[in-house]
């Protein structure tokens, strides 16, 4: 790829992790607020601080981490710093799936209307349990840490000492280490979180689609308020989908080592790798009320002090 284009692509991540970090440090900031001024906060609304500051820390890793990894490419495959990336990138990746798991359950308990009595059951329950749950994903999420921090600690110490096998290289031993140890064990510890996610998000959407449909045939108009919301509702859903699909792909892909730094395409695969968590921010923003209303009032804030 032309240096143009590569610097043009580095630029854009560059710009997409900002907003990113910007959009996920203000719903963090409006929600620690609230927290702090009530002393509690409502479930959906402590689901949504802990994903916006899991998503906050993975930006700014993920932003020093690709340009210390870029810039000084044989010091971080020989020093101790891809350890320290390693521990910070796993948890936070490990939290964010989880956080964004529980997410999507908590809104298939508040609005789809199955009536099964274990749907039922934990729609009862669910609410109560997410203080625990969270507690639980930041357990797990160290458990996985930890597991990954001996595949990259044996790494580093293979590299050190080279305790190879046979007469493979450093870059082939790395390789084979990814391929048999670090995509397994990072597709085991995904699948489980997106799994549920995929579960619930599909059962949200035919619910919604079914009331839709429903309103439809009983003659509300698609104009209809009520119509607009659930439509609302469906678009942001099958886009969170998307999102979080993209996001799961690329960590697998990015765990075989196909897009390593020598590559053309690494900096826009690192776009798509982040995209999920820069770009679905502002759709939390904007369908919730509480944080759609403080960014209305700071425009107004803001139109104010530029007209004076």
């Amino acid at each position: 790829m032309q240096p143009a284009f590569t610097a043009l692509f580095m630029l854009f991540f560059v710009l997409l992790c900002l907003l990113g970090i910007l959009a996920n440090g203000f719903i963090v900031l409006v929600l620690g607020r609230e927290w702090r001024r009530l002393g509690r906060l409502p479930p959906s609304d402590m689901i949504l601080m802990s994903l916006g500051a899991s998503r906050f820390g993975l930006q700014w890793v993920g932003v020093v981490h690709n340009f210390y990894t870029f810039l000084r490419l044989g010091e971080f495959s020989a020093g101790p710093a891809r350890q320290l990336f390693g521990l910070q990138w796993d948890f936070l990746n490990s939290a964010t799936f989880w956080f964004g798991t529980w997410l999507s359950v908590l809104f298939c308990m508040k609005i789809a209307t199955l009536t099964h009595p274990a749907f039922l059951w934990l729609k009862w329950r669910f609410p109560g349990s997410v203080p625990w749950l969270l507690l639980g994903s930041l357990l797990i999420s160290t458990v996985v840490t930890l597991l990954f921090f001996w595949g990259n600690h044996t790494v580093y110490r293979g590299f050190l000492f080279r305790e190879f096998f046979g007469n493979m290289t450093y870059k082939e031993w790395t390789m084979r280490m990814e391929t048999h140890y670090f995509l397994p064990l990072k597709f085991v510890t995904l699948s489980i979180p997106c799994s549920v996610f995929l579960v619930a998000t599909v059962l949200l959407i035919s619910s919604l689609r079914r009331h839709t449909r429903t309103m439809r045939q009983i003659g509300h108009s698609p104009r209809d308020p009520s119509t607009l919301a659930h439509t609302k509702a469906l678009k942001s859903l099958v886009s969170f989908l998307i999102l979080y699909v993209l996001s799961f792909m690329s960590l697998i892909i990015d765990a075989t080592g196909f897009f390593s730094t020598d590559t053309d395409w690494y900096w826009p695969w690192q776009i798509l790798t982040y995209l999920c968590t820069s770009v679905h921010p502002f759709i939390v923003i904007l369908s919730n009320l509480r944080l759609r209303g403080v960014v209305r009032q700071l425009l107004l804030l803001a139109r104010g002090f530029w007209v004076a």
